[in-house]
């Protein structure tokens, strides 16, 4: 079972803002605030933190990340490095789910198989990021690696 519990912080206090505090299970705390609203400022955040879509983008991220370092880790091969640069479409009437996520990977080592980064990619996508996989429900999820010699 995962938990967290999410607070609404207000602007300094005020009470007005679209401030939030996530506290999760794991004992971390993520700060959330959303754009600002020239029209209706106490309906618009302050621009102090991520908005929460964008946390949902960045923990995809680090989800599929992660599975492609551990995979290619496993595969004894010499991993150095890795970072994913996600950019996503969304609908533009609401609920504005994400409708389309491409991740280019750069993945750095020495001599690892192109092939191994591909199937490392593929494996986080069919079968082990949770994350991706749940946002392929609304989103068209494409992928494009580098691999750099360390």
């Amino acid at each position: 079972m995962m938990e967290c519990k999410v607070s609404w912080t207000g602007a300094a206090g005020t009470r007005s803002g679209m401030g939030f505090i996530a506290e999760t299970g794991s004992g971390h705390v993520l700060a959330m605030d959303g754009a600002p609203d020239a029209a209706k400022p106490d309906n618009g955040g302050q621009n102090l933190a991520p908005r929460p879509m964008e946390t949902v983008l960045a923990g995809t991220g680090g989800c599929t990340a992660y599975d492609v370092v551990l995979i290619l880790k496993r595969g004894r091969h010499d991993v150095r490095g890795c970072s994913v640069q996600l950019t996503s479409e969304r609908a533009e009437a609401d609920p504005k789910v994400f409708t389309k996520i491409h991740m280019h990977f750069t993945v750095t080592g020495k001599a690892i198989p192109a092939n191994a980064v591909e199937r490392a990619i593929a494996m986080s996508h069919e079968k082990y990021c949770s994350a991706s996989i749940m946002l392929a429900k609304t989103a068209e999820i494409t992928t494009s690696f580098d691999l750099l010699e360390a």
